[in-house]
């Protein structure tokens, strides 16, 4: 199998939203995004960075919220693609680019665990892609209940991992993924 590592929206918004005070998980998600980066290149493995870009919010290029976090720059070379939905699939050209390239296994890492990084991995799995899903190099925040009160950062996660390692991924650790490659 050819493998790309596909990093989603490592963007300043993920750190402004954990320096606000926001329930997250994995701190070390960041270190672990570098490290896989690493494998990647050292590899000469793709590495495909995908950048959210939606007008008037927090991610839009220009605004602090849209730049590039350090520990996921893209390296000379390396194919940024630019989305404005939830699926990195989605509008972006990315099944064309992965099968020009002979691409058939994704492994998929960044933010938000159980929003960008789930629709990512459902629809590259529909598409007949196989999925190495690092589940400590995902960042993933609390989210709110219908009534207000809080679902906690790590309780998301779990179900988020559960559900797409049951029919759509394989879990793993980030450390697990060079001999998994």
């Amino acid at each position: 199998m050819k493998t790309a590592l596909l990093v989603i929206d490592m963007q300043m918004e993920m750190t402004h939203r954990t320096l606000s005070g926001r329930d997250r998980v994995n701190p070390e998600a960041e270190a672990l995004v570098a490290d896989l980066l690493s494998l990647f290149r050292e590899r000469g493995l793709p590495v495909i960075h995908v950048h959210h870009n939606e007008p008037g919010s927090r991610v839009a290029f220009g605004r602090p919220g849209g730049e590039v976090m350090p520990c996921a720059l893209p390296a000379e070379g390396e194919t940024v693609l630019v989305k404005s939905a939830s699926s990195a699939f989605t509008g972006t050209g990315l099944d064309q680019h992965l099968r020009a390239h002979g691409i058939d296994r994704l492994v998929i890492i960044g933010a938000v665990a159980a929003f960008c990084v789930t629709s990512t991995v459902r629809w590259a799995s529909d598409l007949g892609y196989a999925v190495i899903l690092p589940g400590d190099a995902l960042i993933g925040f609390d989210i709110a209940r219908a009534d207000g009160s809080r679902i906690p950062a790590e309780t998301v996660l779990d179900v988020t991992l559960s559900l797409l390692g049951s029919d759509f991924a394989r879990v793993l650790p980030a450390a697990k993924v060079a001999t998994a490659l």
